[in-house]
């Protein structure tokens, strides 16, 4: 496949934020390489339309992140679809909750897996790739690392391990590599249903008032990849929700 400009890998691309950020990055003439674990349709459906704006444009890769053995096989073929890369965005990730006493080895492996063993040994993967390009990293943390959500404990230790390896790679990859992060706060609704009294009382730990979108967290990647002298950082795009405590005078 040939064609021009820069490549970025997005982990967990076919949907959702991951999709929006992938069609950004296109936007700005990146060439995407869209990764999925599941959702084949949804992301060879995002290629085909990626494509279809530019061609030889968009590319669809699937592993298991949670295998160290596929992870390194993603990394290996995500360099040979055009020769290079770019930019990182460990995206992809499991979420549902764990409450105290019903947890299992396989709650473990799933979300420990694909929110930080897999962007480590995927960064790893990629490091020789990227200290070529000087490209960079960004990591999707969560903004519950500072603020707990109930019966998470699993989803969020590995979010934090997340942002501790930012911190950590951040200074063992410069000065040729930058690598961030960005933590989301309510952007989408969950997939699950929710009474629209649980809708309400979320929105009011919001001070912005509002759930943000996509594009918001596409926008605040955009920045992190175009900003030379940011490292190590984490940005909350929450509209404020971590700062909020419930609190009255």
């Amino acid at each position: 496949m040939t064609n021009s400009g820069p490549v970025a890998l997005i982990t967990g691309a076919a949907k959702r934020i991951g999709a929006a950020m992938a069609m950004k990055l296109h936007n700005e003439g990146y060439r995407v390489i869209i990764h999925y674990g599941h959702s084949e349709n949804d992301a060879q459906s995002l290629a085909a339309r990626l494509n279809q704006k530019r061609a030889n444009s968009a590319f669809c890769l699937q592993a298991d992140l949670c295998d160290t053995h596929a992870v390194s096989a993603l990394g290996e073929e995500a360099v040979n679809v055009w020769g290079r890369l770019d930019v990182l965005v460990n995206n992809a990730s499991s979420f549902y909750p764990t409450p105290v006493g019903d947890i299992t080895e396989e709650h473990w492996t799933s979300l420990v897996g694909s929110n930080v063993k897999g962007p480590l040994f995927l960064s790893q993967a990629l490091t020789p790739a990227l200290k070529k390009s000087k490209g960079c990293i960004v990591n999707m943390v969560d903004m519950h690392i500072d603020r707990p959500l109930p019966k998470h404990s699993v989803y969020l230790l590995a979010k934090s391990g997340l942002a501790s390896l930012t911190q950590s790679l951040a200074i063992d990859l410069a000065p040729n590599i930058r690598v961030n992060g960005i933590g989301p706060g309510a952007i989408l609704w969950p997939e699950r249903e929710m009474e629209d009294a649980e809708k309400d009382t979320l929105l009011s730990s919001i001070p912005l008032g509002e759930l943000g979108t996509p594009d918001d967290i596409a926008n605040a990647l955009c920045f992190l990849i175009s900003a030379p002298y940011i490292t190590g950082q984490i940005i909350f795009v929450d509209g404020g929700r971590s700062l909020h405590t419930g609190a009255s005078a």
